[in-house]
């Protein structure tokens, strides 16, 4: 209900992937609520779904003393990230505080002493001091991208070397402490993960959109389906790619509760350096690591490694 009140419109698709539940039991959700008197009316058709009268139906929201801890220990767990939007961090835990009861704060503010993240060190206070440092281009790009993904940006990979690129921005994300942009450039025809902090004066193109949203993830579907290297992971793999993993690789999670995954690479088998670091870093995975698809070139690398192991 709640889901439903925060939004103006919404479909049946939605719910089923926001609730992880069947086209049935969704329908059937929907209507027991709306039978409630949920102010709601149906739109037929394709691109139908619900649409929500402005209401008040909820009350306005409270938080039980487990869903305030969530949200601080949140705010401590990225004590050592770099986010956007979290320069007043501090007034927002403050704030956080101020609403629970004296016992809940004794609580919070406990919390705090006792709590550890990776690469978090209390022996030293200066490694926690990276509150608040995303790149300055980053807010930029999320505002942008909320309203349109069709961007124009500079992009700098050397000193004196700018360049103007008109692309499509499909994610941004956080990779081995570097935020990178994953776009697709209209000027080369390719995808390319872009550093953020070498972008700047980015901006809403005006120039005409070639391809559709469709078009362009359909390109990138055709592009992993040719892809020479195909990696499936287990719970420990999944474990170990968040740690560590080339920037740039996106895993897709294939089984409940993110027990599965699996990755696809298009690597240049002419580079030998990088196919010596993927032997390393697929080797680092664990065992639990079954290749789809790779390069024999890389098989070859990564055979040379384990029989230098068993033989050592």
């Amino acid at each position: 209900m709640r889901y439903i009140n925060n939004r103006a419109h919404f479909t049946i698709a939605e719910i089923q992937r926001e609730f992880k539940i069947s086209r049935a039991t969704a329908i059937r959700d929907i209507n027991e609520i709306q039978a409630m008197g949920f102010p709601m009316t149906t739109e037929l058709g394709r691109g139908g779904g619900y649409n929500v009268l402005q209401n008040q139906y909820l009350p306005a929201a409270r938080f039980t003393p487990d869903e305030l801890k969530a949200i601080f220990i949140s705010f401590i767990a990225s004590k050592n990230s770099q986010l956007p939007y979290l320069q007043n961090r501090r007034s927002i835990t403050e704030k956080l505080i101020g609403i629970a009861s004296q016992t809940q704060q004794d609580e919070l503010i406990e919390l705090n002493n006792i709590l550890l993240f990776e690469n978090t060190n209390p022996a030293n206070p200066n490694l926690l001091e990276l509150d608040d440092a995303a790149p300055a281009e980053l807010n930029q790009l999320i505002s942008l991208a909320v309203r349109d993904k069709h961007l124009r940006m500079t992009y700098e990979p050397s000193p004196g070397w700018p360049q103007l690129l008109d692309v499509y921005l499909l994610h941004i994300f956080n990779s081995n402490a570097q935020w990178l942009v994953e776009a697709y450039d209209f000027d080369t025809d390719e995808f390319r993960y872009l550093p953020v902090d070498l972008l700047r004066d980015s901006a809403i193109s005006d120039h005409v959109l070639k391809y559709s949203e469709q078009e362009i993830l359909s390109k990138k579907r055709m592009g992993a389906r040719q892809s020479n290297l195909v990696v499936k992971l287990d719970t420990t793999g999944i474990q170990r790619f968040k740690r560590m993993h080339p920037p740039g690789i996106i895993l897709s999670f294939t089984g409940m509760f993110q027990s599965s995954g699996v990755f696809n690479v298009q690597l240049d088998v002419t580079d030998v350096e990088a196919l010596a670091y993927y032997a390393d870093w697929l080797l680092f995975l664990g065992k639990g690591v079954v290749f789809e698809r790779i390069p024999v070139e890389l098989r070859l690398i990564l055979e040379d490694r384990l029989t230098n192991l068993k033989f050592s």
